[in-house]
């Protein structure tokens, strides 16, 4: 195989790293760089553990090869909270029961993200849709819409509101 090497920004921070031209990113993240918290599931991409935000928008990172990523921005789970402060998906997800075994919690956060990012006021049936690309084996959905549904509500609360003059 051949190296390339590949500048992306990750969660923030500008990498350039050699990389094998066939290497998923989701290796390059996992082994390379060392953020564990994206999970690998069923190396098929039907389950989603493994979803990303590439450029603001979910995919799976088991379907991309590290070197699509040059130039572009990836942001992972560990990207999330601020220090000791959960953020509002965090949050819902363990104020509202919307984790068993969390093994698909990281991908499914980060679905949820890139949704509330496009769609601050999602219904349910558009959360639905949004995370239907990522399969739980423990909980049945509900409980993580839920979850999603207070993020999207602390979210806008936290919002500031713009006065008129």
């Amino acid at each position: 195989m051949s190296k390339h090497t590949i500048t992306l920004t990750i969660n923030g921070s500008e990498k350039t790293v050699a990389t094998d031209s066939r290497l998923l990113l989701v290796h390059l993240i996992r082994e390379d760089l060392a953020l564990t918290g994206t999970h690998i599931g069923c190396d098929t991409s039907s389950c989603g553990a493994c979803t990303v935000l590439f450029d603001g928008q979910p995919v799976k990172s088991c379907t991309v090869f590290a070197v699509q990523a040059h130039g572009h921005s990836i942001e992972t789970i560990e990207n999330l909270s601020g220090g000791a402060d959960l953020h509002p998906l965090q949050e819902g997800f363990w104020e509202k029961h919307g984790l068993q075994c969390g093994y698909c919690t990281p991908g499914m956060i980060m679905a949820a993200k890139g949704l509330l990012a496009n769609n601050p006021n999602p219904s349910e049936e558009e959360i639905r849709w949004g995370i239907s690309g990522n399969l739980c084996r423990c909980t049945g959905y509900q409980k993580i819409v839920e979850a999603i549904q207070y993020a999207a509500e602390k979210m806008q609360a936290e919002q500031p509101t713009e006065v008129s003059a």
